[in-house]
C-alpha cells in the first residue's frame, strides 16, 4: 500500500514556518508539493546564524525537503497565469499572505476555482480573514502575546515569558495538515467532488491548543494562573525537584500514585500524615510537603530516581536537554528522524524530523533533497504549457 496522499499536488503559495511546515506533514504523506517562491526566494531559506548555509538554512531543509520550487513574480501578468495553471492542475492551495494580498494578485478563492472547483483552498494567516484585527500583521511572538499564552508559563513575580520556539506557528501547521486532509476526505465521499475553502487563524489555533486552561474558564470563570513548574493539576507532587546532579519532575497525581511515590522514596511515614491524606490536604500543605520530599530526591541521582518510580509506576522523567533527548535509546527504531541530501556541499546530508507517528505500512517519510532556488521552474512551466522564461 503506498502513502495516503500519493498522486496529490499541492499549490504552495506559503513562506517562513506555519504554512511551509503544514506542506511538509503533507509531503511527508506523500503528496506533491509545489513551493512558489519570489525571485528572492522564501525568506525562510536565510534564517541562519552560518554564512555558509544562506540560501539552505536548516530550518529550510527542515521543513522542504522533498519539495519542487517554482519561482514566479506574482506581480507580473506571466507569474499570475503560471500560477492559475498551477493552481488549476492541483488538489490543494495553500498561501498564508496578509488577508486581501491573494486576491490583488488575482490568485483568490473566487477567481481560481472557477477554473478548478474541486480545488481544496487553504488560508492561513494571523487573525483570520475577517474581523476588526483582520490586517494586524503576526508572526509567532506576536500571537503568544495576543493569546494570553506568554501569561501561562513562568512564576507569578516573573514577567510574561514567550515560549523558546515557535510554538504557535507548529501547532498552526499541524491543525492546516489536518485540515487540509478532512477536506481531501470529505471532498473523496462527495459525489460531486465539490471543493472547500479552509479558513486557518493563529490565533484561533492558539487558543484550541490551550484548551486545558480556557474550558475551566469558560465553564466555572476560573481565570488562569501560573504555576512555575508545577502541573495543571497543583498537586504539589506534581513539580521539579532538585537531586543530586540533575533536577528531575515527578506527577505523582493520583492517591495510589502519590503512596507508590512515599514508598519509592521510602519516606512511606508521609502516607499516614494527616496533612497530606488527599489531594486536597495535600495542596493545603504543599510547603511542608515539598520539603520532606525534597530531602529524599538530594539524597539519588536524577537517573536513579527516573528508574526508581518508573518501576514504582510513578510518572516522573529526568530534566534533559534537547541533545539529551534526541539521544535517548527510547527513540531507535520510532523512525523520528529521516536523513536526506541537500545541494549545499557544506552539508552534503542532513537529518530531519519524519511526521512523528508510526504506521504499519504506507506511513510518513521522504528522502528527497530540499529545492534548490527556482530549480523546477523550467519543468513545471513546460508542463503548464508556458515558455520558461517571463517575456
Amino acid at each position: 500500500m503506498g502513502q495516503p496522499l500519493a498522486g496529490m499536488r499541492i499549490a504552495d503559495f506559503s513562506h517562513v514556518i506555519a504554512g511551509p511546515l503544514a506542506t511538509h506533514f503533507l509531503r511527508l504523506m506523500g503528496a506533491e508539493v509545489i513551493k512558489v517562491e519570489p525571485p528572492k526566494g522564501d525568506v525562510l531559506r536565510n534564517y541562519t546564524q552560518r554564512q555558509e548555509l544562506r540560501g539552505m538554512a536548516e530550518a529550510f531543509i527542515g521543513v522542504n525537503a522533498g519539495k519542487k520550487s517554482l519561482v514566479l513574480d506574482l506581480k507580473t501578468d506571466f507569474g499570475q497565469e503560471a500560477a492559475r495553471r498551477l493552481i488549476a492542475t492541483s488538489d490543494v492551495m495553500i498561501e498564508n499572505f496578509r488577508p486581501g494580498v491573494i486576491d490583488r494578485l488575482g490568485l483568490g478563492h473566487t477567481r481560481v476555482t472557477q477554473d478548478n472547483p474541486s480545488l481544496i483552498y487553504c488560508s492561513v494567516s494571523g487573525y483570520g480573514q475577517k474581523g476588526p484585527m483582520r490586517d494586524h500583521p503576526a508572526i509567532d511572538q506576536i500571537i503568544q502575546s495576543v493569546s494570553g499564552l506568554m501569561t501561562l508559563s513562568g512564576e507569578d513575580n516573573t514577567p510574561p515569558m514567550r515560549i523558546g520556539f515557535p510554538l504557535v506557528d507548529t501547532y498552526s501547521a499541524l491543525m492546516t495538515a489536518f485540515a487540509v486532509q478532512s477536506a481531501l476526505l470529505q471532498r473523496e465521499r462527495d459525489p460531486q467532488k465539490q471543493g472547500q475553502y479552509i479558513d486557518i487563524a493563529m490565533l484561533d489555533a492558539s487558543l484550541v491548543m490551550m484548551a486545558s486552561v480556557i474550558y475551566p474558564l469558560l465553564i466555572s470563570g476560573t481565570e488562569p494562573v501560573r504555576t512555575g513548574n508545577r502541573g495543571f493539576s497543583r498537586a504539589p507532587t506534581a513539580d521539579t525537584f532538585a537531586t543530586r546532579d540533575q533536577p528531575i519532575t515527578i506527577g505523582a497525581v493520583q492517591q495510589n500514585q502519590f503512596e507508590r511515590l512515599c514508598e519509592a522514596l521510602g519516606v512511606e511515614h508521609l502516607i499516614m500524615d494527616p496533612r497530606f491524606k488527599d489531594s486536597d490536604m495535600r495542596i493545603a500543605h504543599d510547603t511542608a510537603l515539598q520539603t520532606e520530599l525534597s530531602a529524599a530526591f538530594a539524597t539519588r541521582s536524577a537517573t536513579e530516581c527516573e528508574e526508581l518510580l518508573a518501576k514504582a509506576g510513578v510518572p516522573a522523567g529526568v530534566v534533559r536537554n534537547v541533545s539529551d533527548a534526541l539521544a535517548l535509546d527510547q527513540l531507535n527504531g520510532r523512525n523520528l528522524t529521516l536523513e536526506v541530501p541537500t545541494p549545499n556541499p557544506h552539508v552534503p546530508s542532513a537529518t530531519i524530523l519524519n511526521a512523528g507517528f508510526l504506521f504499519a505500512h504506507g506511513g510518513p517519510g521522504l528522502d528527497a533533497p530540499p529545492p534548490r532556488l527556482g530549480e523546477h521552474s523550467a519543468e513545471i512551466l513546460t508542463e503548464l504549457g508556458m515558455d520558461s522564461f517571463e517575456k
